[in-house]
């Protein structure tokens, strides 16, 4: 049974053939009849919407289960939870607390149901699938195998979103800066690792602690809020640290002159990103919530074995 839980742990050939899924021609018979579940430890606009719209417009339906119905670990173990689900669907698309979940939930079922990761801790990569799509569509008329020698920055807080997107981008070629100060900056290690991708055939990854030196001349300017779930009790110090770090106009006007601006979302306007910069012409970060369906429809069809 197949899994997308990182970018890392996905061989070239079915990445591009998940890129390629998102966006063909669509049979909206592949799941009819099909359920998957959808279990959210943490609260979601865009992943839980484009998940169930994917589901849908490939035949099936989909059932959402939130923390308080099930209580990983608290309320039942993640194991029982599931092997129940593993007694009704095939597949399980989840946003969880703890990466870990993961490799016990396979294990107790005994890899016969397929898990979809939505976000953890360690990693995002259907977002990152997403994000390739929506500068593919920008720089490349769609072709993701086209974008090697692009500039991407990365600024502020380096997240798991972060090591997803810096991860899928190196393996194509393109040149990842991370620009973030200390304390926040990526770390070396991990399932979800650009460290590893950045020899060889792969993009070069470059930290500094400078946004200025991140965004000079690149091609897209990519930024996470400051102050993510769980982080709120640190929102003063994080404020205080990554000031600097905020996308404003002026810092845009250092990227390249088509330079594009891209956000996860959900923003926080005025911490890591200004009204002016988001709301630009050159934002695109409602052709990123257009392609987290996409992202997740290619990965189902990808699991369901689906090929072009």
């Amino acid at each position: 049974m197949k899994h997308l839980l990182t970018i890392a742990e996905l061989d070239q050939a079915d990445l591009e053939d998940i890129y390629s899924l998102a966006v063909a021609p669509i049979d909206d018979e592949l799941l009819r009849g099909q359920g998957v579940a959808l279990v959210f430890e943490r609260p979601s606009l865009r992943t839980r919407a484009s998940s169930s719209s994917a589901v849908h417009e490939l035949g099936g339906y989909v059932t959402f289960f939130g923390d308080e119905e099930i209580g990983l670990d608290t309320r039942e173990s993640a194991e029982d939870v599931a092997r129940t689900l593993e007694q009704m669907f095939s597949i399980a698309a989840m946003r969880l607390k703890s990466h870990s979940c993961f490799a016990r939930m396979d294990a107790a079922t005994g890899g016969r149901m397929s898990l979809i990761n939505l976000l953890s801790e360690v990693s995002h990569p259907t977002q990152a699938i997403a994000d390739v799509l929506t500068i593919a569509e920008k720089f490349s008329k769609g072709n993701v195998n086209d974008l090697r020698g692009l500039e991407v920055a990365y600024v502020g807080d380096a997240t798991n979103v972060t090591r997803s997107l810096a991860v899928a981008l190196l393996r194509l070629g393109v040149n990842v800066r991370v620009g973030a100060p200390n304390g926040y900056q990526l770390q070396p290690g991990g399932l979800e690792n650009p460290a590893a991708f950045s020899t060889g055939e792969y993009g070069k990854l470059t930290l500094t602690s400078s946004a200025t030196e991140a965004v000079s001349g690149a091609n897209v300017v990519y930024t996470d809020a400051w102050i993510s779930m769980g982080a709120e009790a640190q929102a003063k110090e994080r404020r205080k640290k990554l000031k600097s770090f905020r996308v404003t106009e002026e810092l845009m006007s250092q990227a390249d002159k088509h330079a594009i601006f891209m956000h996860c979302l959900p923003a926080h306007r005025g911490d890591e990103v200004v009204d002016e910069v988001l709301d630009a012409e050159y934002s695109k970060v409602w052709t990123e919530v257009k392609h987290r369906r996409s992202a997740m429809i290619g990965a189902l069809r990808w699991l369901k074995g689906e090929t072009l």
